[in-house]
């Protein structure tokens, strides 16, 4: 038999008479923010280059003109303010919300490591104040107009991803893996989270794919043969990039000059999400 939940849906029973369906978590944003299109990045792992393929669709996005953001929702390894060069800059607020920092090109950015005196301090903190701390920065940040918001996960499929899924209203994902074959393996994990929560999986992105050769210009496979295309085929995405390695990525953004990359791996991909997605 049922027992009433006094109206407090959050926490009763598939079967209890008070509850409606379907159930919303969605978490709005404050008056100041008009937040259009948000694309979270994802991985099954760490290490395979999640934060570099959030910063280059950024980049890309915002040369096309468009109103762009990034939400670093990885609490304890927040590694887009030094991307962007933003080791310095603080965020400041009104007492009730606050404002998200500026890249040099304009890119609004919210991180915890804007947030701290110390950017090595670390963020020891248990799971769901992480979580409600991402929630925090979609809710309190005034945002602005922004047409495509991309969401820097943590890896895994854990509470902060959840969180992201049910608080935000996000549009699709785009999956980052590397050619290793347990890195497949752990994106199917993420793939089928994302398909649990409704979510679609716009593209999977394969970085550190191949090492042109400077001297003849083959392309060599350093981490073994390619993946990406068996795996979006495994999985019913229908697009796919690959990255390769690339010093001159690592260098810009060890200097935060992520922005001055001048090349375009995944302008295909930005095309397809502002095709897929307009404001």
């Amino acid at each position: 038999m049922s027992t009433s939940c006094n109206n407090d849906c959050s926490s009763c029973g598939v079967d209890c008479p008070s509850r409606k369906s379907p159930q919303s978590f969605l978490e709005s944003t404050n008056e100041f923010s008009n937040v259009k299109n948000v694309i979270a990045v994802v991985s099954g792992k760490g290490g395979v280059g999640k934060s570099l393929v959030t910063s280059l669709l950024a980049k890309e996005t915002r040369s096309q003109g468009f109103d762009v953001a990034i939400l670093d929702a990885d609490i304890t390894g927040p590694s887009i303010p030094k991307a962007f060069g933003l080791d310095e800059e603080r965020l400041y607020g009104d007492g009730t919300n606050f404002y998200p920092a500026k890249t040099a090109n304009g890119i609004s950015v919210v991180s915890l490591n804007l947030m701290l005196d110390d950017t090595s301090s670390p963020a020891v903190w248990r799971g769901p104040i992480i979580a409600g701390t991402v929630k925090q920065f979609w809710t309190n940040a005034n945002w602005g107009d922004v047409d495509y918001m991309y969401v820097d996960m943590p890896p895994g499929t854990g509470d902060v991803p959840l969180t992201v899924f049910q608080s935000l209203p996000v549009k699709g994902i785009v999956i980052v893996t590397t050619p290793q074959d347990l890195v497949s393996m752990i994106v199917e994990k993420a793939f089928n989270m994302a398909k649990i929560m409704n979510v679609p999986v716009i593209a999977l992105v394969e970085n550190m794919s191949y090492l042109v050769c400077p001297d003849c210009g083959k392309k060599i496979n350093v981490f073994g043969e390619s993946k990406v295309a068996d795996l979006a085929s495994k999985m019913g995405v229908s697009t796919y990039a690959s990255l390769p390695i690339d010093f001159s990525l690592t260098e810009a953004v060890d200097k935060g000059e992520v922005e001055l990359i001048g090349t375009d791996y995944l302008k295909s991909l930005v095309d397809q999400i502002i095709d897929s997605y307009p404001v």
